[in-house]
């Protein structure tokens, strides 16, 4: 139907055209109804937009009349008269008043940010300023937590393509609380209102990250977290929400799709929103505007009243904060009169001091300061015993021991330290001597390398009080030398394994009388699992030793079981001895020192393949060889003294390496039974100071130099006993004053859970670090190998004078 003539003309609505309409023709009901619907919307986007702004200005406004000492109606002229002289928009020049008065985090992002975005529904631009100061405002003006996420999502994350924003408040027993959200379907937040502590979240790794975590694609976590199932492959954005130290909760951001890195501006500005949402975490914590106010926590007054009544040594800390907000230290606002400090000092030093100037290496190998920092942040309590603590006090380090508890009580901090007394620990080893008898206690730092005795201990050993204490690697040195391979055993479990030993060994004192001993010892582990410290006791056993022999002689029955075992032991360590030459018999070649270690396997009646040999030839050329024959038992032991005895003869005809490989190989093949064994063979020219060497399927000798290590190439050469001809290749290098050359069989670094390229890379490291003597480096060889397959183990080293 047609309007009548005399009525008044109607706003006509943009024309929209269905599929099959003509150019020209009228647009119907149905596109006019849209239209409608269409210009209500924009007007009442705009009038929102307007009512924010509007607050802004006023705002701004407010500011020129502090500034100017004007009133409000020249106020409002000045801003308008600016604003037309800079070229922008009311709004938009208040926005930059209230930045140059706030300096505030939002002021600094927005003068880094001057890029703009555009809003598809207005043809002005919008700055970045006005979107998060439009941002700011509307949380301000929020009654609850819900209203603040429905304005950053609208002003601030919308424009950088965000889809929905959740904000997590965070419990002082590690929970999460969906304190608000947008975007999120309200089934789904409901879903989430509560996550319990320890379960992994994308917004837990927020809340433990300082710098927050941006995921480009949740498909590439497999995390849980709100909204999953909306955008599975989209990335997400989780940042903690804190200010002056204290972390209130999360703000998490989810896109669409994937999220390629961005920007520092954009970064800058996602933490100035987390931020904000800390600010709003503190008025409502729980999200709600109205209910029960939150528990009002004691202030500094009331805790240092709570830590002197603590029969424990406590401090009382206070965050101290710089002049743009940021934690940077804690204050002793308090010590009670339980406290003891590592360095002696008394309590009015410490007493009102900066945290880090008392105690500087708390933020170091001890992480104290950051569990501090931590605690403070998230209120998450922190427990810790035996942790290990250090102060530097006039350029002197001194380490302590203590058990920990750290707790935030409102704004501050309780942290109780319990640190050991060196007299209480002295006296406990004094009563355990005491009540045991003949027993001497010891400590060994290991950070330190300081040790301790107790007076029964000296006398244990017969060395004067004023002598220095024996450490545990100058052990073996002191004992029978048919007890170093129990010694070594000993250490390596102690040491490298970090569980509790013993060990009977016998004990040559000073004074030529032997002991028998017993010795027991446990590790001390810091809280990250690290060694710091050894303690046990020595036993003098040797009346007990002779009575258990006294008694073994009148018991038939049992003496006959004893007797076969220790025959059948000392067999297998006779047919040992008899085929291996003596550890430590020294050569006497000029300007160079050479040391052999054998270490049998963990099964003492299984007698291994493994040998070694170190022989000056006629030729004054030093023979240095190891090698391992397949397999266990008598046979592998009889072929590898057949093995080793004719690469001795052959090595007198002043053959080189290669071809005495060769011999060894026809050897191998046709007189032993066609036994395959690998072996390293090297001729050293003290003169020349040069190595010949070749190779039959053996690991190359390893060369220290200086502070670096490394395998020599790989040469070509099968191992021996597999074809009955073949020629090995041979290369010579030239050594150097202080270097140091290893040759090994693979029971030093054979694990079945790695490969032997992973195991040799951590045998180059552990020997970049040269020991003293030759000696004391094999030694750590065995004592820290870690190799698990229980195998023998021969170590053939030299060093150059």
């Amino acid at each position: 139907m047609a309007p009548a003539a005399d009525a008044p003309p109607q706003p006509q609505a943009p024309a929209r055209h269905s599929p099959g309409a003509a150019g020209g023709a009228a647009p119907s009901p149905v596109g006019r109804l849209a239209a409608t619907v269409e210009r209500l919307r924009r007007e009442v986007r705009a009038a929102q937009a307007e009512a924010e702004g509007r607050a802004l200005v006023e705002l701004a406004k407010g500011i020129l009349v502090e500034r100017l000492g004007c009133g409000p109606a020249e106020a409002a002229r000045q801003l308008t008269e600016l604003a037309e002289q800079a070229g922008m928009s009311p709004l938009e020049f208040g926005v930059e008043v209230i930045n140059q008065a706030a300096k505030d985090r939002v002021a600094e992002v927005t003068d880094a940010f001057i890029a703009t975005v555009s809003d598809t529904d207005t043809p002005a631009e919008v700055s970045t300023a006005v979107r998060l100061r439009a941002a700011e405002s509307g949380a301000l003006a929020a009654h609850d937590t819900q209203a603040v996420a429905d304005s950053l999502l609208q002003h601030a994350l919308g424009p950088l393509g965000a889809v929905a924003v959740a904000i997590w408040a965070a419990g002082a027993d590690g929970s999460l609380t969906l304190a608000g959200s947008a975007g999120f379907a309200a089934g789904e937040a409901g879903r989430w209102r509560y996550v319990p502590p320890d379960v992994a979240t994308v917004a837990r790794l927020g809340l433990a990250e300082r710098s927050g975590q941006w995921i480009g694609s949740l498909a590439h976590t497999g995390l849980p977290t709100v909204g999953r199932n909306m955008h599975p492959d989209g990335g997400r954005v989780a940042l903690p929400a804190g200010t002056g130290g204290r972390v209130h909760g999360v703000l998490e951001i989810a896109w669409p799709g994937p999220l390629e890195p961005q920007p520092p501006q954009v970064v800058r500005q996602v933490e100035a929103l987390a931020e904000l949402c800390a600010h709003t975490l503190q008025s409502y914590p729980s999200g709600q505007g109205a209910g029960p106010e939150p528990r009002v926590l004691p202030d500094a007054a009331e805790l240092m009243d709570l830590a002197d009544g603590l029969h424990d040594p406590a401090l009382v800390l206070v965050p101290h904060i710089d002049a743009a907000g940021q934690l940077v230290d804690f204050r002793i606002q308090h010590v009670n009169d339980r406290f003891l400090d590592p360095a002696g000092r008394p309590r009015a030093v410490v007493n009102g001091a900066l945290l880090l100037e008392a105690y500087p290496m708390a933020a170091g190998g001890s992480d104290l300061f950051q569990r501090i920092e931590r605690v403070h942040a998230t209120g998450e309590p922190f427990r810790a015993r035996r942790m290990s603590l250090t102060a530097l006090v006039d350029e002197v380090p001194l380490s302590a021991v203590a058990d920990l508890s750290i707790s935030r009580h409102g704004s501050c901090v309780l942290l109780i330290w319990r640190i050991e007394d060196e007299t209480a620990r002295l006296a406990s080893l004094l009563q355990h001597a005491q009540r045991l008898g003949r027993i001497g206690g010891f400590e060994e730092n290991v950070l330190t390398g300081e040790t301790t005795w107790n007076g029964q201990l000296f006398a244990l050993y017969g060395r004067a009080p004023s002598s220095a204490p024996v450490r545990l690697e100058e052990l073996a040195a002191h004992a029978h030398p048919d007890d170093a391979v129990g010694i070594g055993r000993f250490l390596r479990t102690l040491l490298h394994h970090h569980r509790p030993s013993s060990a009977a060994f016998r004990l040559q004192r000073p004074d030529g009388v032997t002991r028998h001993m017993r010795l027991v010892a446990e590790p001390v582990l810091d809280t990250d699992g690290r060694l710091v410290a050894v303690r046990g006791a020595y036993q003098d056993i040797s009346a007990q030793h002779w009575t258990e022999v006294a008694l073994a002689a009148t018991r038939d029955q049992l003496a006959q079981t004893e007797q076969h075992a220790s025959e059948r032991g000392r067999l297998a360590l006779q047919l040992q001895h008899a085929i291996m030459p003596p550890t430590r018999a020294p050569l006497e070649v000029p300007g160079l020192q050479v040391a052999v270690r054998y270490r049998p396997a963990e099964e003492e009646q299984l007698v291994g393949g493994d040998w070694y040999d170190a022989v000056v030839l006629p030729s004054r050329l030093v023979m240095l060889c190891v090698g391992d024959v397949a397999g266990h038992g008598i046979e592998a032991a009889t072929s590898m003294v057949v093995l080793r005895n004719a690469l001795r003869g052959l090595a007198v005809t002043g053959a080189g390496p290669g071809q005495l490989l060769s011999w060894l190989n026809m050897v191998a093949h046709h007189l032993t039974g066609a036994v395959t064994a690998t072996a390293v063979c090297g001729l050293y020219d003290p003169v020349g100071r040069t190595l010949r060497w070749a190779r039959a399927g053996h690991l190359p000798p390893v060369l220290v130099r200086g502070s670096g290590a490394a395998p020599l190439p790989l040469l070509k050469g099968l191992l021996l006993g597999a074809v009955p001809e073949t020629t090995y290749e041979e290369e010579e290098i030239q050594l150097a004053a202080d270097d140091t050359l290893l040759m090994y069989t693979d029971g030093l670094i054979e694990r079945r859970d790695r490969s032997v390229e992973e195991s040799l890379t951590q045998l180059l490291n552990q020997v970049s670090t040269v020991p003293p003597t030759l000696d004391q480096q094999l030694d750590r060889l065995l004592t820290y190998s870690r190799s698990d397959t229980d195998d023998d183990t021969c170590i053939v080293g030299i060093r150059l004078g």
